[in-house]
C-alpha cells in the first residue's frame, strides 16, 4: 500500500499559538515571531509525521511521501525524517496540501490538522487562511479536511487518519465517517490555548493510530460530483468583488462567492486560484 501524509503543523501536540506555527522570516507585522519557538515545534510536526509512517510501515505500508502541507509548506526538518519516507515540499504547488496523491497513492494521512474556520474552541482554527469563514460543497460546511479530501478522491484515494486536536478529529469523522481512525493530542480551550498529552505519549498514540488506520484500510475516495456548487463566504466583501472577476464565479451574498465544478482536479485548480484572486483584494 502507498500512502500520502499531508502534514499540517497547528494540530501538532504543544501548538496553542500562532507564535509556535509561524516561520519569523515570512511572519506579518502584527504578529509575534519566533526562531526558539518555531524551532521547538518543527521538530515535533516531524517526529508526529515519523510516529504516523512507523505506525504504518508496521501494517504493511510499501511506500510513504510526506507533504509540507503548512503555510509556505517548507516546515518538516528534513534530516530528522525516517529514512524510509520521500519529501516534498516548497509553495505553489498544483494540489497544494495533497500534493503526491496523483502518483499511484492509495490512501491517505493527515497530521497535525486543525479545526474548520468559526470553531469555537478550536485552537487556531481556520480553513486555508484567516480570511475564509466558510467553505460549503452542495451546502455542506466543511474545513480543509474536505477540501483536501475531495483533491485526494479524485485520484481514487481515500483518508484513513487523521491526528489534531479533539475538534478536528471530530470534524474530519463527521464529514468522512467513522472508518477515519482518529489521534487526538490534545483539547481545545479556546482559539488561542488548549490541554495538551505529553509529546512522547503523542508520538506514541499516534504510531498505534496508523498501524491501525492501514491494518483496516477502510478509507473511502469522497468523490465531487459532476455540478456540485462550492461556496466561499469571506471576511469581507472586496474579495467577492475580486474573485467574480474569475469566470465561472459568481456572487450570491455580500460576501459569499459560488462556482460549480465537475471534479475534485477541476475544484483544486479553481479553489487555489480564487483564492490567490481573493487574497489580493485589500492589498491594492
Amino acid at each position: 500500500m502507498k500512502i500520502l501524509i499531508s502534514a499540517d503543523m497547528e494540530g501538532t501536540c504543544g501548538v496553542s499559538s500562532w507564535v509556535h506555527v509561524q516561520a519569523p522570516e515570512v511572519t506579518s507585522a502584527n504578529q509575534a515571531a519566533s526562531t526558539v519557538e518555531y524551532g521547538r515545534f518543527r521538530k515535533q510536526m516531524t517526529e508526529e509525521v515519523n510516529a504516523a509512517a512507523r505506525g504504518a510501515f508496521k501494517a504493511g505500508a510499501t511506500e510513504i511521501i510526506v507533504n509540507d502541507s503548512h503555510d509556505f509548506q517548507r516546515n518538516i526538518v528534513i534530516e530528522q525524517l525516517d529514512q524510509r519516507l520521500t519529501y516534498i515540499s516548497g509553495a505553489d504547488k498544483r494540489l497544494g496540501m495533497m500534493q503526491g496523491v496523483d502518483l499511484g497513492v492509495d490512501a491517505v494521512i493527515y497530521t497535525g490538522y486543525h479545526a474548520q474556520a468559526g470553531t469555537v474552541g478550536g485552537p487556531l482554527a481556520h480553513t486555508w487562511n484567516t480570511w475564509v469563514h466558510d467553505v460549503r460543497f452542495n451546502g455542506v460546511s466543511t474545513g480543509e479536511f474536505g477540501v483536501n479530501a475531495a483533491i485526494a478522491g479524485h485520484f481514487g484515494a481515500g483518508v484513513i487518519m487523521v491526528t489534531g486536536d479533539d475538534q478536528a478529529v471530530q470534524q474530519t469523522q463527521d464529514f468522512l465517517g467513522d472508518q477515519v481512525t482518529g489521534a487526538v493530542v490534545k483539547w481545545g480551550v479556546s482559539s488561542s490555548s488548549a490541554r495538551h498529552m505529553h509529546p512522547e505519549k503523542a508520538l506514541a498514540l499516534i504510531e498505534s493510530a496508523a498501524e491501525r488506520a492501514v491494518s483496516g484500510a477502510h478509507g473511502v475516495p469522497y468523490v465531487l460530483q459532476p455540478g456540485t456548487e462550492i461556496q466561499i463566504d469571506a471576511d469581507h466583501q472586496a474579495r467577492i468583488d475580486q474573485m467574480r472577476l474569475v469566470p465561472g464565479v459568481t456572487r450570491v451574498g455580500n460576501r459569499t462567492a459560488s462556482f460549480t465544478v465537475n471534479d475534485g482536479l477541476e475544484f483544486s485548480d479553481m479553489f487555489r486560484l480564487v483564492m490567490k484572486v481573493g487574497g489580493l483584494a485589500l492589498n491594492t
